[in-house]
Formats: structure tokens, sequence, C-alpha cells
């Protein structure tokens, strides 16, 4: 019989609200922005149906209904948290992971391997976003965007930088050299959606903005565009530290010693008041030597 279950961010933000007396001291506890608590608790209500606060400037009451749901929500949590603490024990370690789409796909998932072979006991759980460190419900044990920035209550720690350069295939190059970035009028210029002025940018530094190629082409991830370098449909603007492969094993070529675009580097953030011990410390460790090297 399916069970009708609301969502358990949802179940957890009302029962940390209920018991502080406060959204901004659940938010303080889970390690979320007051905006998140907020938004779980209407959820929630929208489900039941019901309202579950009675809002007083800087503090919330539980209704009476509220008070009695509380009464079966807070033992229930407790009772999974015990489960899963039991399971995860006898299962070995589960290291939860949340990093963007494309450097997961370019970078840390073919270097995974090394760490299993390392850890085997250590189970990586990888799950991909490109939302906001502040807009995270679920608690990953480490989080990894670019930066570094500055967020109250998380350890930061750089592990990988990069810049940014045009690169193209081999043989795009065979059917129509580049000597110089003028020669970029007769190639396709492939963009990235989520970072639509990139070219722009390089053209400007290279000393020939302005420059209208023979055509373009706009993909909405930033791994097709990579993709489509690969397969020879155009040029595209690569990061360093995910086509290094590439460009090592020859798959990619980059036509100009530069200009390089200055980016943003690959960052580890953790919630403090997790152990930097155990899991987490030993992969801290990996990633740091693979951005290394």
């Amino acid at each position: 019989m399916r069970r009708a279950l609301p969502p358990l961010n949802a179940l957890r933000a009302f029962e940390a609200a209920a018991r502080l007396g406060s959204f901004k001291a659940a938010a303080d506890e889970l390690g979320v922005t007051h905006g998140a608590v907020s938004q779980q608790v209407r959820g929630l209500e929208g489900w039941l149906r019901a309202s579950l606060f009675e809002r007083h400037n800087r503090r919330v009451v539980l209704t009476p209904a509220a008070r009695a749901y509380l009464a079966e929500v807070g033992p229930a949590l407790d009772r999974i948290a015990a489960a899963t603490a039991q399971y995860g024990h006898e299962a070995g370690a589960v290291l939860r992971v949340n990093a963007p789409a494309s450097f997961s796909l370019r970078w840390l998932v073919p270097r995974l391997a090394r760490f299993r072979a390392r850890h085997p006991a250590i189970r990586v759980r990888l799950e991909t976003s490109n939302q906001p460190l502040e807009a995270l419900a679920d608690p990953y044990d480490v989080v990894i965007r670019g930066g570094p920035d500055t967020f109250y209550g998380t350890t930061v720690r750089v592990f990988l930088s990069e810049r940014r350069l045009p690169v193209c295939s081999p043989g795009l190059l065979d059917r129509a050299p580049l000597r110089s970035p003028a020669d970029l009028r007769r190639h396709t210029l492939l963009h990235s959606a989520s970072l639509p002025r990139l070219w722009d940018d390089w053209l400007s530094e290279a000393g020939v903005a302005g420059l209208e190629p023979e055509a373009a082409l706009t993909l909405d991830h930033f791994y097709l565009t990579l993709q489509a370098a690969l397969d020879g449909v155009g040029l595209a603007m690569g990061p360093t530290a995910l086509i290094a492969d590439d460009l090592a094993r020859g798959r990619l070529v980059a036509p100009f010693e530069g200009p390089r675009l200055p980016a943003r580097s690959y960052c580890t953030y953790v919630r403090e008041g997790r152990a930097l011990a155990g899991p987490i410390a030993a992969f801290l460790t990996w990633i740091e030597e693979e951005g290394a090297a």
C-alpha cells in the first residue's frame, strides 16, 4: 500500500522550527537560509492544507493541531535517524558529494576510480546540481562549487584553478587552419547559454573585438559545448581544468598561445560541525592531490 508521506526536508524544517520556536534558529541548525525553512514550512502547510504556525515578529507559535502533529513527527524522525546511523555503521561510510554536472562529467567522475582504489570502504554518493550553496536543502558532506566564496558556518578550500582559452578538434584545423585570431571569421563559434559573454571577452582581449564568425551555435549545457568541439562542429572556450585530459591525448588542440581568460577556482565547501576527519578528510586530501596534479 502506497504511503502518503510529505517531503522529508519539509518535515525536518517543521520539526526544527517547532522545537526551537524560530525559523532563524531552525535555519542555523539545519545549515540553510531562513527563507529555505520558511519555504519548506509553507510547502508542508500546503500539503497538509492546514496552518502550523502563528507568526509573531521574530518567533513562531505552534497551532494546537501542529503540537499534536509534532508529538508524532519528532519521535518518528528520531527513529529514522537511529535506524540510518545503525545501517550506515553496518554498511560502511557513505560520503555525500554535490558538484556541478559539467565538472562531474569532465573531471570528477573519470578520477573517482582512483579514490575508490585508495579508500574501498568509503562509498561515494554523487549528485549534480548548479544551485547556489545556500539553496541546497539536503545535508551533503562535501559541496563543490566555484569560488572561493565565504558562507557563514562553512569551511572552504581551493583545490583546482583554471583559465579559459579557445579549443577545437585537430580535424577542424586541418580543414581550415587558424594562423591568427582574425581567422576565426571563417569558423563556427560555440557558446554556452550559461556563459554567453566568454567569446566576446576573449575576442576583445585578442584584439579582434566585434569579429563576426561564419556561424555561431549556442548549447544549453557547457559539456555539450565541449562535446561539439570534440566532434569538430566549431571552436569552444575551454576551461583548462576540464579539457586537460583531452589536450594531453590530442583530442582537442589550442590553436592560440593566448590570451587566457581568468576563471573562478573550484572549491570544496564543508559545513562547520561536520568532522573534518574520516571519509570527509580522506576525500578532501585526495581531491586536493588530484587538483595539484
